[in-house]
């Protein structure tokens, strides 16, 4: 049992307030997901040249500047560096597998997502003391994916946590259990896709970024999805202008959405729904088995 969030602010104006309407959804979801939490929030993109990197130390005391100004001394360049405690948000317009490359040199550090658009953090914890650690509440943004975990088939990690990310600017949070993530091991690393985790939720993420990858859409990818992943699932993804959601033919994971003319609105219980501003006058509803419902930011 796990829990999901989700949040789409429709209304430009109001996207400096989504760190405070998104933090009472994620620590509604305590009881569900105890062990670990984690967001990604999307925000207005950089320049086509640049990509953020969102980083992950196990070195509490991690001289995040010390690693910077080394990484600008390598590449006789200057980024830009964001610091939260033992995460970081670096900015830089160097090719994305020389930056990643690079940071494999630091076995303390580990790249949590790269893109235009998205900042992630994850980490072990109650949700409560993830917001707090990592201030949640002044995130600012135009759609965001969270998730609380707890686990059931693979290890208490920061590793572990959701969000899950593949390629760029995509993220996947899930509430469920596949009972084929092996079979799509399989079937994607001898395309050269390697796997970080023993997680299911990364099998599916990664099946759906190579699908895209590929040059389907993300609906054309969810649809290959529904015919590739075999198991109970409610999984919420987002993109650089999207979020999506969709269930399992059974729908077996409870999910609810709730809609106004500001924001859409998801969770996996209405208790995360019920501090939203006029959420009394909220379209809410239940996403129907095996269908998609998806978002434009």
């Amino acid at each position: 049992m796990c829990g999901i969030v989700g949040l789409l602010i429709k209304k430009p104006e109001l996207r400096d307030s989504l760190g405070e309407l998104i933090v009472p959804m994620l620590v509604g979801m305590s009881a569900r997901g105890p062990d670990s939490a984690g967001l990604a929030v999307f925000t207005e993109k950089l320049g086509e040249q640049y990509r953020k990197y969102s980083l992950y130390s196990a070195d509490t005391e991690c001289n995040w500047w010390e690693i910077n100004r080394e990484f600008e001394t390598h590449f006789q360049v200057l980024t830009t560096i964001e610091i939260n405690g033992n995460h970081a948000i670096l900015v830089s317009d160097l090719p994305p597998e020389k930056v990643k490359h690079w940071f494999g040199q630091y076995p303390q550090l580990h790249v949590l997502s790269t893109g235009r658009a998205i900042d992630l953090y994850k980490d072990t914890g109650s949700p409560l003391e993830v917001v707090s650690r990592y201030d949640f509440k002044s995130l600012q943004g135009s759609h965001v994916v969270g998730h609380t975990r707890m686990a059931t088939e693979s290890a208490v990690t920061p590793a572990h946590a959701h969000p899950f990310t593949a390629g760029e600017d995509f993220c996947l949070v899930h509430n469920g259990s596949l009972s084929n993530p092996h079979q799509i091991r399989r079937q994607l690393e001898p395309l050269g896709i390697h796997f970080e985790t023993d997680n299911d939720t990364e099998a599916a993420c990664r099946f759906l970024e190579w699908r895209m990858r590929e040059g389907d859409d993300l609906e054309a990818a969810i649809q290959k999805g529904f015919e590739a992943l075999d198991g109970f699932y409610t999984f919420l993804m987002g993109t650089a202008d999207k979020l999506a959601l969709v269930r399992d033919p059974f729908a077996c994971k409870p999910a609810v959405v709730a809609e106004t003319d500001d924001y859409v609105a998801i969770a996996s219980e209405f208790r995360s729904l019920a501090h939203l501003p006029d959420v009394k006058n909220a379209t809410i509803y239940e996403p129907a088995p095996e269908e998609m419902y998806v978002w434009k930011a």
